[in-house]
């Protein structure tokens, strides 16, 4: 009579038509539970191949407490250890045969550890210590495991005093981890970890195992903990694995973008795909792909998927034209953040104009020329929808700068006689009393209070500004440094990933790529500031670039978009630029 000892999944496992009480009431296994559940199956289920699924034969009691632990837990039970038996063995010779080899197998694991131990100190193989006892392999595997456990733990282990979950997790650990532990169980005032919570203290968070990588073991550089007591390793860092994990996704998405799919989405980690927000989308139709990126490490790619907010745009979209109309690309910055940023580079424009009195002269003329939505005339008021972005413009240096030439330029008239009211028509006699001031004033006088107008009556976030900024070759960071406003308001994660590309490397972007946003910012801050590597103060994103650089392609950015309406007239001028007027130059922030 021969047996093979092996492990078998638990839903791969039913009760057998041959097994005496198959089709009886589910059975009491009140006294079962508790022994299982603190040392495991002691005792192998004698199983044979029916089909597709193995019925136990002998064991029905022991698989229904197994079920029930399974199903407590809510996690996938481990393999359990069965004896398969083999075509025509009968079934009444094995079962006796097992329970008399069973009979020599100590009952507690501490036990069975020592008498492994013993055997294995003779020169005994696992397999045949496996073959002594009537268990499989990976059991006396899994209880020699006990060896790397520090005496105190194994003592404490021995006196039931932890569980055998709690020791078992405590096999992963190093002598130092172990010793860091016991200090813990051993003070009143604290509370270990045990069991499964112990696993993710000792792995940094939730214990990630093996096959949830993407990335090929064999290159991997961090440290993977054998797991006797699961069917995989574990890692020992989960911020090493998911560095190693978020650039195996990188690599992922491109591959996706390469095959022509309008968009790869990459949740937040953690974040779940809401398939029943979605709606099936072909490739062909404009389909994206979503990633999903659980915090156990598991990773999903859902091909072929639409919100339904967009495939109900969409399906309007051909009801009125019957042409198919290119996927919709998010526009790569919010209303909010156009705003803020339109107005720190209308800033920058303006105080940079008033060392360019003559560059100003033609602005102006122009303006005359051709008007604008400002030249009625009056000058440029700061109204905007977020108070955090009417501080931020409010305290920058070239509000101060602007400020501070609003104030000379009312002096300068005010020494004619004329009372500055700040106020630009449309009362004739204020006109003329300004006309009649300036008549006094020689012409560096009146080339600055024209540069004032100018840059008091230019209108935010459009071509002029661009241009203006490309012809008198602003350095924004002369004017503007991101700040606590810009980050808030600094929403999209293909942006923020591209910009932490930019201030730190490709590879430190693929790598955080399914973190937070508010992760990736913190790269972004500490690169400027120098935390840990060299300070990039002057750092400024493409948007803040001159000339403005998108930061995802083909997505709609409106200040991207009004440098390109004028940029074959100004990418390369063809006049020269005139010298600047001489006034003091803006100090580094």
């Amino acid at each position: 009579m021969t047996l093979i000892l092996t492990h078998i999944p638990l839903d791969q496992l039913k009760v057998s038509p041959l097994n005496m009480r198959h089709g009886r009431k589910v059975p009491d296994i009140s006294d079962l539970l508790p022994s299982i559940r603190a040392g495991g199956l002691r005792q192998p289920l004698l199983v044979r191949k029916e089909g597709r699924h193995y019925g136990v034969v002998a064991g029905r009691r022991r698989l229904f407490a197994l079920r029930r632990l399974a199903k407590e837990s809510g996690e996938t039970a481990p393999d359990i250890p069965c004896a398969v038996m083999e075509d025509g063995d009968d079934a009444a010779a094995i079962e006796a045969s097992l329970i008399e080899n069973v009979a020599r197998l100590p009952a507690g694991e501490m036990q069975q550890y020592e008498a492994y131990l013993r055997l294995h100190a003779h020169g005994r193989s696992v397999d045949e210590i496996a073959g002594h006892f009537g268990v499989t392999e990976l059991m006396v595997r899994r209880v020699l495991a006990l060896a790397s456990l520090i005496e105190p733990v194994r003592k404490l282990y021995a006196k039931n005093e932890i569980t055998a979950d709690t020791a078992r997790a405590l096999t992963l650990a190093t002598p130092e981890q172990q010793a860091e532990w016991l200090v813990l169980f051993e003070d009143e005032d604290q509370r270990a970890p045990q069991g499964r919570q112990l696993r993710a203290w000792l792995t940094g968070g939730a214990a990630t195992t093996t096959d949830k990588a993407l990335f090929d073991l064999d290159s991997y550089q961090g440290q993977i903990v054998a797991d006797l007591f699961g069917d995989h390793g574990v890692f020992a860092s989960s911020d090493e694995f998911w560095r190693a994990q978020s650039e195996a996704i990188a690599l992922r998405v491109e591959e996706l973008q390469g095959a022509g799919w309008a968009d790869v989405v990459v949740l937040d980690r953690g974040e779940y795909f809401t398939r029943w927000d979605m709606v099936e989308m072909p490739r062909e139709t404009g389909g994206k792909v979503f990633v999903e990126c659980r915090h156990d490490g598991t990773v999903t790619f859902f091909e072929g998927w639409l919100s339904q907010a967009e495939a109900r745009k969409r399906e309007r979209a051909l009801r009125d034209d019957s042409a198919p109309e290119p996927a919709e690309i998010k526009p790569e910055m919010s209303g909010p953040m156009f705003e803020y940023l339109a107005l720190h580079r209308h800033g920058a424009a303006r105080a940079s104009l008033l060392n360019q009195p003559a560059i100003a002269l033609r602005l102006m003329v122009a303006h005359a020329l051709a008007g604008s939505s400002l030249w009625q005339v009056r000058s440029f008021e700061l109204r905007t929808r977020k108070e955090i972005t009417e501080e931020s413009v409010r305290t920058s240096k070239a509000e101060i700068r602007l400020s501070e030439a609003q104030d000379r330029t009312a002096k300068m008239l005010a020494e004619t006689g004329h009372e500055h009211r700040s106020q630009y028509g449309p009362d004739p006699r204020e006109l003329c009393e300004i006309f009649d001031a300036l008549l006094k004033l020689d012409d560096q006088a009146v080339l600055s209070v024209l540069a004032f107008v100018m840059a008091d009556t230019l209108e935010p976030g459009g071509p002029v500004v661009e241009a203006l900024l490309s012809v008198l070759g602003v350095d924004i960071a002369d004017w503007w440094r991101p700040d606590e406003a810009f980050f808030d308001l600094l929403r999209d994660k293909r942006a923020i990933n591209q910009m932490v590309a930019d201030i730190a490397s490709p590879t430190t972007a693929k790598a955080s790529l399914t973190d937070k946003a508010a992760t990736q910012k913190e790269i972004i801050r500490n690169r400027i500031r120098g935390n840990g590597c060299n300070p990039s103060p002057r750092w400024v994103p493409g948007w803040m670039a001159v000339p403005p650089r998108r930061l995802v392609p083909e997505a709609e950015s409106p200040i991207v978009e009004a440098w390109e309406i004028v940029a074959d007239l100004f990418a390369t001028p063809d006049v020269a630029t005139p010298e600047p007027h001489q006034t003091p130059e803006p100090a580094s922030p």
